[in-house]
């Protein structure tokens, strides 16, 4: 966006000037005391990631080589999976014995075309500072290598799905689950192992698995043009059967008002998930683990508001502006009553953008008031206490009586006392010859 955008939306210039001169980071990578290998790995980690390398490097030192090493060894996995020029028979094998190359001195891979294919071909540095980890993380993150790689061979030889795309909801939530709710589980043993996450959280897997679904279900909404024309399909046909007949009706603009209320299914669908995700940001003990989970659900929200009702999903990938962007990163690394009222926030303008011709109309609605109410509960905008002490204080400083109104009765009071006072006077005159007159003339 130029300069003309910014002279025209000052608010969005303001936003990133905030960010760029406040935000001040809890923590800061000290690459002076890296090892050439980690520092390449940092490389990889800003080459691949532009959503998440910048709050990664803000991490607690306790985590940010484990997660960087984390989030690299699974970007791995995911280019392997992408990759439609590697055969099936290479690919499987690849993906369910992938963890094994943590362990492998050297490790190289040179078959891939992806964009990434350079993290593959230099793969053996992040082997190498995988070696180095405490035991405790480095077990975390095998164990969930080998969850992940399984699930996506799993993926990879269902050729039904790969041509059909995928049937239910239930499958939908699978597929989820193996790309991003496994992400979310090996995160959350990495924060309660660190001991900056509550243990807690430990024992309420269905919070972990909201926050991997609710970022998932997001970028697969706002991905449905990129994905039709690389031959995917994870809209699931229990959604969008609803609206169409066919899975390329939703890319003609003949349906275009059954393709956006197809989107507004899925966006109903994804909100299920916004109460736990707000839970489960409660549980984290330290400000920089609270920003790295923070950061992602507040971008997440917004884009659904963005995508809501917006028939552009259809033709291209939406994205908030960059703005914004700074706007809810400056909010989101603030505390959790803040990120509650960005919630609040694009509740409210989904609700306000809801369209009374949709199908889902009133299931939106209702969505969107218990995201509110569950926000009300856990930070009330109404305390009786707070109303009780404001008022005693407005009645301490507010006059009953305007003075204004006090000069104006006094003067109509004055007027009316001169008034009768001149009719007694008249009276009094009037009388005067008769009160001057004996009484036994009177009688």
């Amino acid at each position: 966006m130029g300069a003309l955008y910014y002279l025209m939306h000052p608010n969005q210039l303001r936003s990133i000037i905030q960010w760029k001169l406040w935000h001040n980071p809890v923590h800061q990578r000290k690459p002076s005391e890296e090892s050439p290998e980690l520092q390449e790995c940092f490389r990889f980690l800003n080459m691949t990631s532009r959503s998440f390398a910048a709050v990664i490097q803000e991490l607690n030192h306790e985590l940010l080589v484990p997660i960087t090493l984390f989030y690299l060894v699974l970007r791995g996995l995911d280019t392997i999976e992408d990759d439609m020029t590697i055969p099936i028979d290479n690919k499987v094998p690849l993906l369910r014995k992938f963890h094994e190359t943590m362990d492998i001195d050297g490790w190289q891979y040179h078959e891939s075309q992806e964009k990434d294919k350079e993290l593959l071909e230099k793969f053996d540095v992040v082997v190498t500072e995988l070696k180095k980890l405490k035991p405790k993380y480095r077990t975390i993150i095998k164990e969930m290598t080998v969850k992940m790689g399984n699930g996506m061979a799993d993926y990879a030889e269902n050729t039904k799905m790969i041509e059909n795309g995928v049937q239910t909801i239930e499958e939908y939530e699978l597929y989820c689950h193996y790309v991003a709710g496994l992400v979310g589980e090996g995160l959350t043993r990495l924060f309660v192992s660190s001991e900056l996450g509550n243990p807690k959280l430990a024992e309420r897997p269905s919070l972990t698995e909201s926050m991997g679904q609710f970022l998932q279900k997001t970028n697969i909404i706002r991905d449905i043009h990129e994905d039709w024309q690389d031959g995917r399909r994870w809209y699931p046909k229990e959604i969008w059967s609803r609206h169409v007949d066919k899975w390329e009706d939703l890319l003609d603009p003949k349906y275009r008002e059954q393709a956006v209320n197809c989107v507004s299914d899925m966006i109903l669908d994804a909100l299920k998930h916004a109460e736990e995700c707000l839970f489960y940001m409660a549980g984290m003990r330290e400000q920089s683990v609270f920003n790295f989970v923070a950061i992602p659900q507040g971008m997440a929200i917004a884009t659904l508001e963005l995508m809501f009702r917006n028939p552009d999903v259809l033709e291209k990938n939406v994205k908030i502006t960059k703005g914004d962007a700074c706007q809810l990163m400056f909010e989101c690394t603030q505390n959790l009553q803040t990120v509650c009222e960005v919630f609040r926030r694009y509740a409210r303008k989904i609700h306000a953008k809801n369209d009374p011709r949709d199908p889902n109309y009133l299931a939106i609605s209702v969505r969107c008031a218990q995201i509110e109410q569950f926000i009300e509960t856990l930070y009330p905008t109404q305390d009786p206490k707070k109303l009780t002490l404001e008022n005693e204080q407005r009645q301490k400083k507010e006059p009953t009586v305007d003075p204004g109104e006090n000069l104006i009765m006094f003067g109509i009071v004055l007027l009316c006392l001169l008034f009768v006072s001149g009719i007694m006077v008249r009276a009094i005159c009037a009388a005067a010859p008769y009160i001057s007159q004996p009484l036994t003339g009177l009688i």
